[in-house]
């Protein structure tokens, strides 16, 4: 696995990497006639359409650096060529829509180097710290002093 949502496994004849970036995404929608959680959610459960897991595949391909033809080469001669094998290309095409969703587990979102400040426009003043709320609802009484408490 890798930064950007790419995800790299063995697939068809090798080791392949994956990314549906917004382009790819897009695309996708248009052939599948679904929106990206809609085919994620069609891959969960099993009622996905052939152009889901095709159309994932050949396009988490391009997006992953592969050749248009060559990504379209694959796709023909390990899912359009070898039906039987379409449940295990599901199961990597839900992977690979996840790891478009929501990243995958090595990915560096808002880590900068190690020594890198994090700079927002022309400041580099430390981004704020934000505290979350309780989760039992209570405010801590410290920040509630107005109140008289």
């Amino acid at each position: 696995m890798s930064a950007r949502g790419s995800i790299t496994f063995d697939w068809a004849d090798g080791e392949h990497t994956f990314r549906l970036a917004i382009g790819q995404l897009r695309e996708l929608q248009d052939k599948c006639d679904a929106g990206p959680m809609q085919i994620y959610q069609r891959l969960m459960d099993s009622t996905w359409r052939v152009d889901d897991v095709r159309e994932t595949l050949r396009l988490g391909l391009i997006g992953g650096g592969m050749k248009p033809m060559d990504a379209l080469l694959l796709t023909r001669r390990y899912v359009d060529e070898q039906g039987h094998n379409l449940i295990e290309n599901a199961k990597a095409a839900q992977n690979i829509v996840l790891a478009a969703l929501v990243g995958v587990k090595d990915d560096p979102v808002g880590k900068g180097q190690a020594g890198e400040s994090q700079t927002t426009g022309d400041s580099t003043s430390p981004p704020s710290t934000v505290q979350e709320p309780p989760l039992d609802g209570q405010q801590d009484r410290s920040t509630n002093s107005a109140s008289g408490n």
